[in-house]
């Protein structure tokens, strides 16, 4: 049984509480948060613990699942928590990527451990897909797609944002760049032609609705290279249509195999719950994160680097007869 702890308890460590929950040779020994534990209650009935008491489990856990923020938590905690259990989490700052699995790596090395990082659906299962299609397909253009959906790590951000009281991000494709991708037309799009982004954002009374909204378009890495609309409403409004976290989006690669054939690869994903489908990504690489250890493997790792049966709790002489 490989026992698994959660650090944060927002929507994506409910996520990855569901997905333990559905794992037979998995089982949550805590879920540790911020908030006060007693006003924290996990959805499956594991147990909540307050965060300052983590490292009392760490001879209990096997691997611990990082569910914190991209913009501020898991920079400032990833590598400290790495000292002392093997972890997961699901980095998604793309231009930031290799300065962090450095740090990552480095600490890992140094204190003995084992971590998967970047592992959920983009980075992580896009990622794959676009080596894996750059690889076989070597004479043409990849595109990434996204939307339209909720961006967990891009509506975490606004939520940081002093005075924003609730938000949400949708990321939105543009018709006539996904048309051009499937046509093979091999054009090159910058980042503000592929996509544009909506925001729709609760604020306090005290805050102001002008500056909110310059410094949400202004930030980089996650708004300043897009078109943004932020749209301010109500409560009420927001909790009526802004409640759900769907996503979805494509991996598309066209090219040809010689003079006038054409290919096109395509991998795609709609999903109802971004962070549960996510939660369950994350489990699977806390399974390979896990066999890595057992291994005695240590460092930092992506998805290119873990064999796709070690995210399995299928056993080889399965995994060949049922899915090669």
């Amino acid at each position: 049984m490989i026992n698994v702890a959660i650090a944060g308890y927002g929507n994506l460590g409910k996520g990855v509480d569901i997905a333990l929950e559905k794992s037979a040779d998995m089982r949550c020994v805590g879920i540790f948060t911020r908030r006060n534990p007693r006003d924290v209650k996990s959805v499956t009935g594991s147990s909540v613990y307050a965060v300052s008491d983590i490292r009392d489990f760490k001879n209990k856990t096997d691997v611990l699942v990082l569910c914190g923020g991209s913009a501020c938590d898991l920079p400032q905690t990833a590598a400290e928590l790495l000292k002392d259990f093997n972890t997961v989490d699901t980095f998604d700052t793309h231009a930031k990527i290799p300065a962090y699995s450095r740090k990552l790596d480095e600490t890992a090395k140094k204190y003995g451990k084992t971590c998967m990082f970047s592992v959920g659906w983009d980075p992580g299962l896009f990622s794959a897909a676009r080596l894996l299609f750059d690889s076989v397909l070597k004479d043409g253009k990849s595109y990434t797609f996204w939307g339209k959906g909720v961006s967990q790590g891009h509506s975490n951000a606004v939520k940081e944002i002093p005075g924003v009281k609730r938000a949400i991000a949708y990321t939105v494709p543009r018709t006539d760049a996904v048309r051009a991708a499937f046509a093979g037309e091999n054009r090159d799009f910058t980042v503000r032609e592929k996509h544009y982004r909506e925001c729709y954002v609760v604020l306090d009374e005290r805050a102001d609705e002008d500056r909110t909204r310059e410094y949400i378009k202004s930030m980089p890495d996650y708004f300043s290279d897009y078109d943004t609309d932020v749209f301010f409403v109500s409560e009420e409004e927001f909790l009526l249509n802004h409640a759900q976290l769907p996503h979805g989006g494509d991996v598309i690669r066209s090219g040809i195999t010689s003079a006038g054939k054409k290919t096109v690869l395509q991998f795609s994903l709609k999903t109802d719950s971004n962070p549960e489908f996510t939660g369950g990504i994350a489990v699977a690489a806390a399974r390979a994160a896990y066999k890595l250890s057992k291994k005695g493997l240590k460092g930092a790792f992506s998805v290119f680097d873990v064999p796709l049966r070690y995210f399995s709790d299928r056993d080889d002489e399965y995994i060949r007869k049922t899915f090669l």
